[in-house]
């Protein structure tokens, strides 16, 4: 087994990895208490767009709207690479105002490039009708690697 080799990714490369991906965990608090959950999203712009259902997340997050969002690519131990990204949401709706529609038409349209039924009939989802923007204020991303060159047993370097 070769070393590993740790680095941090630069800004696009998070983007790429973010843009590349469509499942992601979204970490949120509130008071003494973390959870996080697995959510299909959408990356464009710095704005990760996904859906929820009503229920305690979007009650959590409407009193801490500050977010992280993490995404992985895991091909083996020390062969990942891994973004997170924080941020505010938003929560999207049809009937704000002209820019808070537009915003929710966006989200919509980015979510059916991957995902053609949402919103619509076929929706593998159809009871997830809350749609929601995160802002993305931080990035920063890790990935391992396999070094090139062996690594050199301890007994032969003594």
């Amino acid at each position: 087994m070769t070393e590993p080799v740790f680095r941090e990714l630069t800004h696009d490369e998070c983007e790429a990895l973010l843009a590349v991906n469509h499942v992601g965990r979204i970490a949120f608090s509130f008071h003494d208490r973390t959870d996080i959950e697995p959510i299909h999203y959408v990356f464009e712009h710095g704005w990760i767009f996904g859906r929820t259902a009503e229920g305690s997340k979007l009650t959590t997050i409407g009193h801490q709207p500050y977010v992280a969002f993490e995404v992985d690519e895991v091909h083996a131990v020390f062969d990942w690479r891994s973004v997170v990204a924080h941020g505010t949401v938003y929560v999207l709706s049809p009937e704000g105002g002209q820019v808070d529609a537009a915003e929710y038409d966006r989200a919509v349209g980015l979510l059916r490039r991957f995902l053609p039924t949402t919103l619509k009939a076929g929706d593998p989802t159809p009871f997830r009708t809350v749609l929601f923007g995160v802002h993305v204020d931080e990035l920063a991303g890790r990935e391992a690697r396999q070094a090139k060159r062996p690594r050199t047993p301890k007994a032969a370097a003594k």
